[in-house]
């Protein structure tokens, strides 16, 4: 019973931003340029959830909440939720389907297309967590196709970061945070490094 309720707390946390932009949308809250606020919005937690799967293997493997691994799946899969959601909406709403405009788009500006390159990279991601496909793969295949996640972590913030005009603060704060928990991986442990 304490794993259903903690499994269904999970889930609302992740579905809870949605939530919150769907409530904003029916009081006239996302601002004055509500594409825009969306766009970022969906795409923050994205790197938000991103963040959250790549602390959840330290917090494991450091013993501080082993459980915590058998959701870090789930909030993988969320986190390509929202850029699938990320996606669809600039393709959608802030393009209209103007196919040679989005291809314009990605050829000439640096932050869609390393957007674009991370999207891609995520897709064999999302497709080997399916408990068949990943039992179909060696475990050695599995893992190093998954450690694309790291590139695809730095690869968002560099989006975001190119992204921002003004203001770097947010997504300089996301790149120390991600690089900290890549750098934690490199600290040995005793029976050899963390993965």
């Amino acid at each position: 019973m304490a794993r259903r309720i903690e499994s269904g707390l999970i889930w609302l946390l992740c579905v809870m931003p949605l939530l919150i932009l769907a409530g904003q949308g029916l009081t006239d809250g996302l601002t004055a340029n509500p594409v825009e606020y969306v766009l970022r919005a969906l795409g923050v937690w994205a790197l938000r959830f991103l963040c959250v799967t790549l602390a959840i293997g330290l917090i494991a493997r450091f013993g501080l909440w082993r459980r915590a691994m058998v959701y870090r799946r789930r909030i993988g899969l969320w986190a390509f939720a929202y850029v699938c959601l990320h996606l669809t909406t600039y393709i959608l709403v802030d393009q209209a389907l103007d196919w040679p405009g989005i291809v314009k788009d990605i050829v000439k500006r640096p932050y869609i297309t390393i957007g674009m390159a991370a999207f891609i990279l995520l897709i064999p991601l999302a497709v080997t967590s399916v408990n068949k496909v990943r039992r179909a793969m060696r475990p050695r295949h599995w893992l190093w196709l998954h450690r694309l996640v790291y590139l695809i972590a730095v690869l968002g913030v560099v989006h975001y970061y190119l992204l921002v005009k003004a203001d770097h603060r947010d997504p300089i704060l996301y790149g120390v945070v991600i690089l900290a928990l890549l750098g934690v991986r490199l600290i040995p442990r005793r029976r050899g490094a963390i993965k």
